[in-house]
């Protein structure tokens, strides 16, 4: 059962409002679902919306934030904690320590590598945690499409390929997620 999820999301708005529309229904579920939010402890973009509605409707909401950004003035100062950290990898590791699953919103290429860290761990045993992308509009398509041919072209095994949720709704993540088995660790011959 998920009780923290990791979202990763981008720190600006993107230009569809959309895009605001869906982080900020996506953190009223979190906490109507009493589901913690994890993530990066921003205040702007899609992780100030999800996290601000998270907070609006009660939820619990865990930042971490590297000590370089909080400095820079970007966190989001009324978090039910947040943890600041030397660089993004530490970041990318206590997130992924305090959740149950990991989830990715649209966003930008932060989002994408932090989200393929993910998935990519589960292929050598580092990471057991669901891992889903928010399909919103055909977002994550081409990553689906690029993940399909790397598997047809014998670098990514079918397992691990299929064990990354791509839906468009909050209920079918959690599904997914609720009834999660990690795919056995790769071996090598």
């Amino acid at each position: 059962m998920i009780k923290a999820l990791a979202v990763y999301c981008g720190a600006n708005p993107g230009h569809n409002p959309e895009f605001i529309q869906l982080a900020t229904q996506f953190g009223h579920r979190l906490a109507d679902e009493g589901i913690a939010l994890v993530y990066g402890g921003g205040q702007y973009g899609l992780m100030g919306a999800v996290a601000n509605a998270a907070l609006d409707h009660g939820g619990q909401v865990h930042g971490v934030i590297t000590q370089e950004l909080y400095d820079r003035g970007t966190s989001l100062k009324r978090l039910t904690d947040l943890k600041i950290v030397p660089n993004m990898d530490i970041r990318k590791q206590a997130m992924m320590d305090l959740a149950d699953g990991l989830v990715a919103l649209p966003g930008g290429l932060g989002t994408l590598e932090e989200v393929s860290e993910a998935f990519s761990w589960t292929a050598i045993g580092d990471n057991a945690k669901p891992v889903a992308l928010y399909n919103f509009n055909g977002f994550y398509n081409p990553l689906k499409s690029m993940l399909g041919k790397m598997q047809v072209a014998g670098f990514a095994e079918s397992e691990f390929v299929q064990s990354i949720n791509f839906s468009e709704s909050f209920n079918e993540i959690m599904q997914f997620m609720d009834g999660y088995q990690a795919p056995e660790v790769r071996t090598y011959r």
